[in-house]
């Protein structure tokens, strides 16, 4: 497995919302402003929580997004003023290596562009 070099690495971002037509716009969204080279919507997926003291299950559909590094902190401010909820999932996991194709098309796709 090729790993990456520092000023190319890659994340895996995920994400929930509470629909499919959410989950859409808001990929859709991310790969228009080239803040994420790929994004995937799955669900439904049934998310078990605390919020504001009450134990909840409610059906969720998820975001997974791939980006570069460097993109994190706009995608993230992006995801939060776009998103339905006071207080979005936002998580990124470094991706510590893969195809160096697919790997150079993530940084490439998410370079803003001229």
């Amino acid at each position: 497995m090729a790993e990456q070099p520092a000023e190319g690495r890659c994340l895996r971002v995920e994400m929930t919302t509470d629909g499919p037509a959410e989950a859409e716009r808001l990929a859709r969204s991310v790969i228009e402003r080239r803040l994420a080279a790929c994004a995937q919507v799955g669900g439904p997926v049934t998310s078990c929580y605390r919020w504001e003291g009450e134990v909840r299950f409610d059906k969720e559909w998820t975001v997974v997004m791939k980006t570069a590094a460097d993109r994190l902190d706009a995608l993230t401010a992006h995801l939060v003023e776009e998103h339905g909820y006071d207080v979005p999932e936002i998580i990124a996991v470094p991706v510590e290596g893969g195809n160096p194709g697919y790997l150079r098309w993530v940084v490439g796709e998410t370079r803003p562009e001229a």
